[in-house]
């Protein structure tokens, strides 16, 4: 092919390598802004505790509506509990709320709360557990562990996280 022969100029085609360039680093940026965001932000790489932070929400917000079936079907993960209590023989209901009540971390009533941080805890790429830490009654700090291959929560976690 000589110099003659040469192709007509397409620029569609250089139209859409530069947008698709563009697209590409567009997409790189994204993907390191919510990776790195989530994990400066508190809330894990690529915000991967956001559903353990929901589900400890959730849980105080039945604590503090005195909902205390609620709050252990959440707790416990099983939300047909009742189906099935001798399932639970071993921290029934009742043991749950007096652990809740008389004898909670926060030695009132819970009246407030709020999901402040979380921490990925444990071995693995997203870690086997997740501490969360929240602020209940305006400045009580409680520590929730959330066990990624059950969905349970647990307290107190294996670690306090060191906040303000």
């Amino acid at each position: 092919m000589s110099l003659m022969d040469a192709p007509e100029y397409d620029s569609t085609r250089d139209t859409r390598n530069r947008n698709l360039l563009i697209a590409v680093g567009v997409l790189v940026v994204l993907t390191v802004v919510i990776g790195f965001g989530g994990y400066a932000l508190g809330h894990g790489w690529f915000f991967s505790n956001l559903s353990a932070e929901h589900k400890v929400d959730r849980f105080f917000s039945a604590l503090e509506s005195k909902n205390y079936g609620t709050a252990f079907a959440i707790y416990t993960n099983d939300p047909d509990w009742q189906q099935h209590p001798e399932k639970h023989a071993d921290y029934p209901l009742q043991r749950f709320t007096e652990d809740w009540t008389t004898e909670s971390p926060v030695k009132a009533p819970i009246v407030s709360h709020h999901v402040d941080i979380s921490k990925t805890d444990g071995s693995g790429t997203f870690g086997s557990g997740i501490i969360v830490g929240v602020r209940v009654n305006g400045d009580h700090k409680v520590f929730m562990y959330y066990i990624r291959k059950d969905g349970t929560l647990a307290w107190p976690a294996p670690h306090i996280l060191e906040y303000d």
